[in-house]
């Protein structure tokens, strides 16, 4: 096992790796320049020759593409993400204040797909043909199709402009107003949760529906069992092994989600950060952020890996 852990942390760095010279090589291959869009952006528009060239030297925009690359990656070792350009501020600030938002909905939104995705594709399986089944598997099949950023506007139309039901927008800490703040995450919450809850739903019952057809299962109800026993006992962890492997798919699809979520609700997260830092070629940003989030989803997918040989016993770490 302890083999297996240290060459999934290697390939990971690897990964990670060549995801920050992919990102940072892509945004210097943009149309413009950051300084210039953030002069213009900016107070101090008349800017002179030498002052413009010393931000140059401040954001070390004066080396080689090369050179910038190593020089922030050092940085990143020392535990300095460097410093934005249009926000003129630490990067590690910003993510700071914006990381524990966009972790707060991911989190609530992964709970909320897990758990009912779990339970109606057991239930969906457990009835099929019923009344159940022919409810869930459509609304799965609409949910893993449907666009995010158009149920979000939907939502916000429904909810927000027409029944003035919950907020359009913005998010308060719990810490402030936790009514206020939940009735805030209801729609961004349904809209990250979506997609991962569909998917689970649906493999969920594909499970349920092979493992109920195994000679152990059939053992079980010719002993007489109780069909809570053979379901909580001998059905839901075997049930479990493919739906864990969605699971750490469907952090990556929410923290992705994120993106276009945190635009829709205007709720100022790291998804919305990296949108803005985008359009502003704001390229340390945007380097942190694709950072963070690559190692967010190989630390889960790890996590996801050694959690099989819990459920199943049978599968060995070589």
């Amino acid at each position: 096992m302890t083999a297996y852990i240290i060459r999934r942390l290697i390939g990971a760095l690897i990964t990670l790796i060549l995801l920050t010279l992919v990102v940072f090589f892509a945004m210097r291959l943009l149309p413009g320049d950051p300084l210039m869009i953030y002069v213009a952006q900016s107070q101090i528009s008349n800017i002179g020759p030498e002052a413009l060239e010393q931000l140059y030297i401040e954001h070390g925009l004066d080396k080689p593409v090369f050179v910038q690359y190593l020089n922030w990656a050092g940085g990143v070792l020392r535990g300095d993400l460097g410093r934005s350009i249009f926000y003129n501020d630490s990067v590690g600030r910003l993510i700071a204040t914006r990381l524990p938002i966009t972790a707060h909905i991911g989190v609530v939104s992964f709970v909320v797909a897990t758990i009912l995705g779990a339970l109606s594709g057991l239930l969906a399986g457990l009835r099929r043909g019923k009344l159940a089944d022919q409810i869930v598997t459509p609304l799965a099949y609409i949910g893993i199709t449907i666009p995010v950023f158009w149920l979000g506007i939907l939502l916000v139309y429904v909810f927000g402009l027409q029944l003035g039901w919950l907020p359009i927008g913005g998010y308060t800490s719990p810490v402030e107003d936790f009514w206020l703040n939940a009735r805030q995450l209801v729609m961004p919450v349904i809209c990250e949760a979506v997609v991962g809850l569909a998917s689970m739903s649906r493999q969920m019952r594909s499970s349920v529906l092979e493992v109920s057809r195994q000679d152990y299962i059939r053992t079980a109800w010719s002993k007489g069992l109780r069909e809570r026993t053979i379901i909580f006992r001998h059905m839901l962890k075997n049930s479990l092994i493919p739906v864990i492997t969605l699971m750490g798919f469907a952090i990556g699809m929410i923290f992705g989600g994120s993106v276009l979520v945190e635009t829709v609700f205007n709720i100022p997260g790291m998804g919305r950060l990296m949108v803005n830092s985008i359009f502003n070629q704001d390229y340390v940003v945007v380097q942190a952020t694709t950072l963070i989030f690559g190692a967010i989803v190989l630390l889960v997918n790890l996590i996801v890996d050694i959690s099989y040989g819990w459920l199943d016993p049978r599968i060995r770490y070589s």
